[in-house]
């Protein structure tokens, strides 16, 4: 069974280009040009638009802070920790506000596939339908694949280019299909 274990703190910090928050992009996967699947976390340190991706699926939970309203094509949405994803067009006009100080934020983005962002059940399997998939460990704990437990610090990204029939994690995080 192949997989990576990929560490929030081992990834560098990239501004962004309207200098409104930072982003470490944990996984862009095939490849970083040409990418189908992108998992990153960003720090929101100021209200502002969010970057347009045409032809992008994009899915967006608060890991840290307050939250964020968020305003897509006109319609806003409250975000907090302990909401669940909240999915939109990468085209869409989107712009943040925070509610009380800066957020952390989790985000997966994915062209030309289907994709999924779910909680993760403490203790539950998953069985992914996908071609490839991942867990987003919000706190340390052991994910279980098939015959093979894997220790997972918090804040690190577990992916799998070819999905294993079921996965279960005891503690926070969450799954990601593509």
């Amino acid at each position: 069974m192949s997989f990576r274990v990929i560490r929030l703190e081992d990834t560098p910090r990239q501004r962004w280009r309207n200098g409104g928050g930072w982003t470490r992009e944990l996984l862009a996967w095939p490849t970083p040009d040409d990418w189908r699947v992108r998992v990153s976390v960003a720090d929101i340190e100021s209200d502002g638009p969010f970057s347009t991706f045409p032809g992008v699926r994009r899915f967006f939970a608060v890991l840290e802070g307050a939250g964020v309203e968020l305003t897509i094509d006109g319609q806003s949405q409250r975000m907090t920790r302990g909401d669940d994803a909240v999915t939109f067009a990468g085209e869409a006009a989107t712009s943040c506000r925070l509610i009380a100080g800066p957020t952390r934020d989790l985000n997966l983005m994915v062209r030309d596939a289907e994709g999924a962002m779910q909680r993760a059940s403490v203790g539950h399997a998953w069985q992914p339908v996908v071609r490839a998939c991942g867990l987003f460990a919000t706190e340390a704990g052991h994910c279980r694949a098939g015959e093979h437990t894997t220790a997972l610090p918090a804040y690190a990204l577990l992916w799998f280019d070819a999905a294993p029939a079921a996965l279960a994690f005891d503690a926070s995080g969450w799954w990601l299909a593509a």
